[in-house]
């Protein structure tokens, strides 16, 4: 698998595991527990660690990864408060959805 899909697959995973990690005490009862909270922040804290590694090592510049991150993130975040917590998103909130999803596509295209 190429550098960027496995920084891409590492940083979707990471940001998946973060909604839960934050937001699933609003869902799930055993998630308010604090072994919950020491217990993921290793996983997630290596997933985003070897997506920026191997983004570094594919782009050759941090700003990458810190920028389709950002998006991802966003992403992300608006899908699984959805289909979890049944939030609908706003008019304003589709439209910063679209936004982070051009940042996402700006990164990956090959503009200099």
């Amino acid at each position: 698998m190429s550098k960027i899909l496995t920084a891409l697959l590492f940083s979707t995973l990471g940001h998946i595991l973060a909604w839960f990690h934050m937001n699933g005490q609003f869902k799930f009862d055993f998630m308010k527990s604090q072994w919950w909270i020491s217990f993921m922040a290793i996983p997630i804290a290596y997933l985003f660690y070897y997506s920026t590694r191997f983004s570094y090592e594919y782009f050759g510049y941090v700003w990458n990864i810190r920028m389709i991150g950002f998006g991802l993130g966003t992403f992300i975040f608006g899908l699984m408060s959805y289909y979890f917590v049944g939030e609908v998103p706003t008019y304003k909130t589709a439209i910063c959805l679209v936004l982070a999803l051009v940042i996402i596509l700006l990164q990956l295209s090959n503009f200099k």
